[in-house]
């Protein structure tokens, strides 16, 4: 008989959960919580803000695991898509400070740790903090994209059906961050510039 070794399988820790299974519950919480606050923290710039949506977003979605349709989507782009919401939901709300990054877009670098200070990530790269302050000045829907993108990690069908728009329109989207981006950038246009990329 063999032995599973590693995570528990998502379709069987979402079954368990379902049905009320406490430890189910908490390891699809611990499992998604950290990539949902990077995503929040990118959208909001803000860590409280940050915290707060991604407890509502989760606490949400574990409310509603019964409603999770994986036929539709990924189990992380249904939470992606709830977390995105309640971002907008959120900035509606009240204005909130301009999208705080990390060094994701940063020439080639892999993502930092989930766990990293992202804010002293950037700070201490001034390239890093050119690029940082240059997507703070996109707009929500284009930050969004560009978010889901290079953080996320997210295909361009992904991220439409996390936005709730057209392929085309988030690949269109993503290539207005690209020349805007270029634009404010242009002096580290000449070793940097984002691919574009269909998805």
């Amino acid at each position: 008989m063999a032995i599973r070794i590693g995570p528990v399988d998502e379709t069987d820790l979402i079954a368990r959960a379902v049905q009320g299974d406490e430890e189910a519950l908490a390891a699809l919480y611990n499992r998604h919580a950290p990539a949902l606050y990077r995503l929040a923290y990118g959208l909001l710039g803000d860590a409280e803000d940050a915290e707060e949506v991604v407890q509502d977003a989760l606490a949400y979605a574990l409310r509603r695991l019964d409603h999770y349709d994986p036929t539709r989507s990924a189990f992380t782009t249904w939470l992606h898509t709830i977390t995105v919401s309640r971002c907008r939901n959120k900035r509606r709300r009240r204005w909130l400070p301009s999208l705080r990054l990390a060094d994701w877009l940063e020439r080639g670098r892999d993502l930092p740790d989930p766990d990293a200070d992202l804010e002293a990530v950037v700070v201490a790269d001034e390239e890093a903090r050119q690029v940082w302050e240059a997507v703070q000045q996109l707009s929500p829907v284009v930050r969004e994209v560009v978010v889901l993108r290079y953080w996320g990690g997210h295909t361009i069908p992904e991220i439409a059906r996390i936005v709730g728009c057209p392929p085309a329109t988030a690949q269109s989207r993503l290539r207005l961050a690209h020349e805007q981006l270029r634009r404010h950038l242009h002096p580290l246009s000449t070793s940097w510039s984002p691919a574009e990329e269909a998805g």
